[in-house]
């Protein structure tokens, strides 16, 4: 099969498309003919050496995908070849077929045409077990989301406004945050002009943000304990701003509140935290909204996978709003 290759550590333009060997079903998996995958910022890491697929998984980058399934493997049931699908992956989504554990498969939402599924499964599932799973984001709290014109953004701003959530979000642009008004931020802060901290806290009487989703680490660690409420919780869940900061504990107990950081692609398929529940729990809650048009993916540009690399200069220079997917090569 063809897929996106890496000729080494590097910018964009070590990306290739060539052909590497066909994946196999192993015992609980399925071979997905791939419709279309998304661009993360972890495949960008990927590509410049600095975070390696965890043990076992495909070195081909992408997180995600959707597709039709063509091969099911020993012990899969529940899933038959020529089922429409996507899926969260550990590895291997630029390419045409992928080898996927089931338990991560889910199926095309009524409603969502088959390439547009493959930007669900990653930030659903992570927006999920981090807002909601592990913070226990409540109806009537202030919510704010940093990035709220990327992906994961986007879908977090929708799934807290259909808590009932009040939404507050940072992004770069005036354009960015008109979009994210649209799916029903109330409080939008332009990070390169405001102050987010004194932006909520204005917002909120001085109360703060009971949860706050942070994707840039260390820069904004010291402001994110500043801007919770009393009782907030804080989730880390990337390192764009860096991996190491100085944390006052003191504020941190003075607040009651709490710091966890939490990664979805190293889980292991089942057991405790495993992505088998995530998954399980997002066909419940979110899916059935997806498929009522409540929430719904939100897709900048689709580019064959031969264009990887133009693809990754968009998502590194934050010009999308939504996902950036990349569909095999006619």
């Amino acid at each position: 099969m063809r897929a996106v290759t890496v000729s080494g550590p590097g910018g964009p333009e070590v990306l290739g498309w060539g052909e590497v060997p066909d994946p196999v079903a192993g015992p609980g998996e399925v071979v997905v003919d791939v419709a279309a995958t998304a661009v993360n910022r972890a495949d960008l890491l990927q590509r410049a050496g600095s975070y390696p697929p965890p043990k076992g998984a495909s070195e081909v980058l992408g997180l995600e995908c959707s597709g039709i399934v063509s091969e099911v493997g020993e012990g899969v049931t529940g899933w038959s070849v020529g089922d429409e699908v996507c899926a969260l992956l550990a590895g291997g989504g630029y390419a045409e077929r992928v080898a996927v554990p089931a338990a991560q498969l889910l199926p095309r939402p009524a409603g969502v045409e088959l390439a547009t599924a493959a930007a669900l499964p990653e930030v659903t599932c992570t927006v999920w077990s981090n807002v909601f799973q592990l913070a226990g984001l409540r109806r009537g709290e202030t919510f704010l989301v940093h990035g709220g014109s990327s992906g994961i953004g986007t879908m977090a701003i929708q799934l807290a406004v259909r808590a009932g959530a009040r939404v507050a979000t940072t992004a770069g642009s005036a354009a960015k945050l008109d979009f994210c008004r649209e799916l029903g931020a109330e409080v939008t802060v332009d990070y390169e002009t405001e102050d987010f901290v004194e932006r909520v806290r204005e917002a909120t009487g001085g109360a703060g943000a009971d949860v706050v989703l942070d994707n840039m680490g260390a820069r904004y660690l010291a402001r994110n304990v500043d801007v919770l409420a009393v009782g907030g919780r804080l989730v880390v869940i990337g390192m764009q701003g860096g991996t190491k900061a100085e944390l006052d504990l003191g504020r941190l107990l003075a607040k009651r509140a709490s710091v966890a950081a939490t990664a979805l692609r190293s889980r292991p398929v089942t057991g405790p935290g495993g992505k088998d529940a995530i998954v399980a729990a997002v066909r419940a809650e979110v899916w059935p909204d997806v498929e009522r048009g409540v929430v719904r993916p939100v897709v900048d540009r689709r580019l064959p996978m031969s264009r990887a690399a133009e693809a990754h200069r968009v998502v590194e220079a934050s010009e999308h709003i939504g996902k950036v997917l990349l569909l095999p090569d006619a």
